[in-house]
């Protein structure tokens, strides 16, 4: 065997002899930065080849780097140290809730399984959407407050990463231990900000530590903290903001001032009232929309007083109606308590300022106003000059604001009166708004007669603010017209979201009742072609999953 002398700042002479320069060049290049050898593969060996100071370019440029960037690898991993042991995680804190049923947790394995399987595109086929009946089977779970398998709260923190729908019920399910893997984990932090979306509500009992989260935690922690102290003692959520309120930043106090809405009373009145002359514009429209919400305020009253001089009985013609005269200024006054000055786009000052004083106006006035008539007479009395417009859109708003179901029940009008012929708004999103403010049986009852009268095209965003599952008038009035379009001859996907919204909001027990519509009806003279079987298909998918969804019920029943 022929002796090698090696030298220590290159390879064996038999290494040389035996690979040649190629071998040479690479441990040469090797001796180049990690960084400039992936400049060369970025940019490519005939723009920036790799050259050794004071050496030969290599003749094979993209071979050299090859060689050198293995060598520098090797060396690399040779040269790692084992890193030092960390301390562990201190264990994970019990959870009391019981565990759920076996079925049940056989059912979660399923739901998250088919949230991560590729979906085919084209038609849906009779299948359930098992990605849809995640949000409710979380909802349930949670009410019946079981706690999840372990080996389960990863793949559910990896769905509530992607949708951010699920977080709320889904980081309830998961508990402290989905808090303590968040921990461990920078891809579910999402879960340790602390609001409304994601953890569990902070201890309030220790009065120490509420004062240390207040005055030491991030401000998602510190948002969640007030929401909590908030929801159990109103004057002490107010007086814990007052301690920090003038050093907050802007876009925190808005956030924090907005947590005043739940639990919002009189005692409120005075550090609102303050907030008119804060720095931010924000937060000023945002105190005085409070303060507008409490129909015994100071700017409550100095609102009222401005609208009425504004929106009067007329007498002067044969039978009653309404004068407008909007106002001709926005002076510092009105702009103190919330008045913007500047309107949009499109928009007349004038109209745009009287819009905001009605708006702002405790709707008990109007009463007083037009000589104890109830609202529906109110708003049924003719408005001069084409104001009715703009005076029946700011009623609407305050009856939002105010939580008023008689004068949202007013402006709605009769269900199946054409939207022109309404007191109030023909804007189904306005109508929505006013909906959610009546009670969930009369919201179920005003939609079902909605559907009945004018069918499903402007159904949607209405269907949307009623509680789930729908009352049985509801529902078969969204079963019936669904029925009279397959028979009209209308494709399904023109009322896909309607049906995928029945499908997880139609009673379950309505699947027995739906069986007769899963059969393919006969193709009728003009119907669009295939209609039939695509109309079939969309039942056989709404009954396999209202069954579903019942089986789902049953499972997670203790």
């Amino acid at each position: 065997m022929p002796r090698t002398t090696t030298d220590p700042s290159g390879p064996t002479s038999a290494t040389t002899a035996a690979t040649g320069p190629t071998t040479t060049a690479a441990h040469a290049l090797a001796s180049l930065p990690w960084e400039e050898l992936v400049t060369s593969a970025l940019l490519g060996t005939d723009r920036r080849p790799p050259v050794v100071p004071g050496g030969p370019v290599p003749a094979d440029g993209p071979a050299a780097l090859l060689g050198a960037a293995a060598l520098h690898t090797v060396r690399r991993r040779a040269g790692l140290l084992p890193a030092v042991a960390g301390a562990r995680p201190v264990p994970a804190p019990r959870d009391p809730r019981p565990h759920l049923p076996e079925g049940a947790r056989h059912r979660l394995t399923q739901l998250l399984a088919d949230r991560a399987a590729p979906t085919a595109s084209g038609r849906r086929g009779a299948t359930p959407d098992l990605t849809e009946l995640i949000p409710q089977w979380l909802a349930t779970a949670n009410r019946r407050g079981f706690r999840p398998p372990a080996d389960l709260v990863p793949p559910l923190l990896d769905a509530a990463r992607a949708r951010t729908d699920l977080r709320p019920q889904a980081l309830a399910f998961a508990g402290p231990l989905g808090l303590w893997l968040a921990a461990l984990n920078p891809e579910w932090k999402f879960a340790l900000r602390g609001s409304a979306g994601g953890s569990l509500a902070p201890d309030t009992g220790d009065p120490e530590a509420v004062r240390r989260l207040w005055e030491e935690g991030l401000f998602a922690e510190r948002v969640a903290l007030l929401d909590a102290v908030r929801a159990q003692d109103p004057a002490a959520a107010l007086a814990l903001l007052t301690t920090a309120w003038s050093t907050e930043r802007a876009e925190d106090r808005l956030m924090f001032l907005d947590s005043l809405r739940a639990g919002l009373g009189p005692g409120d009145e005075e550090f609102l009232e303050q907030a008119l002359a804060d720095r931010s514009r924000n937060v000023r429209a945002t105190a005085a929309e409070l303060l507008s919400a409490l129909p015994t305020s100071a700017l409550a009253g100095r609102m009222a007083a401005r609208a009425t001089s504004c929106v009067n009985p007329d007498r002067t013609g044969a039978g009653a109606s309404i004068a407008v005269e909007a106002p001709h200024e926005c002076d510092a006054g009105m702009q103190r308590d919330g008045v913007a000055p500047v309107p949009p786009t499109g928009r007349g000052e004038r109209s745009w300022w009287l819009g905001q004083l009605v708006e702002a106006t405790p709707l008990g006035i109007w009463h007083e106003r037009f000589g104890g008539r109830p609202a529906a007479e109110i708003v049924a009395l003719p408005v001069a000059d084409d104001w009715a417009g703009e005076l029946h859109a700011a009623w609407c708003r305050a009856a939002v604001r105010q939580r008023n179901p008689g004068w949202a029940r007013a402006l709605l009008g009769v269900a199946s009166a054409p939207p022109a012929g309404s007191p109030g708004p023909a804007s189904i999103a306005e109508r929505s708004k006013l909906l959610a403010v009546l009670s969930e049986a009369e919201r179920a009852d005003w939609v079902a007669a909605f559907i009945a009268a004018h069918g499903l095209s402007e159904a949607f965003q209405l269907l949307g603010v009623c509680t789930v599952p729908w009352t049985g008038p509801l529902g078969r009035a969204v079963v019936d017209a669904l029925d009279i379009a397959r028979d009209g001859g209308s494709y399904p996907w023109s009322f896909s979201g309607v049906m995928g919204l029945a499908e997880r909001c139609l009673d379950p027990a309505e699947a027995d009742r739906l069986e007769v519509l899963t059969a393919t009806p006969d193709e009728q003279e003009g119907a669009s072609p295939g209609a039939g079987g695509y109309w079939a298909e969309a039942f056989q998918r709404l009954v396999s999953t209202l069954r579903l969804r019942a089986a789902m019920e049953a499972e997670l029943t203790p």
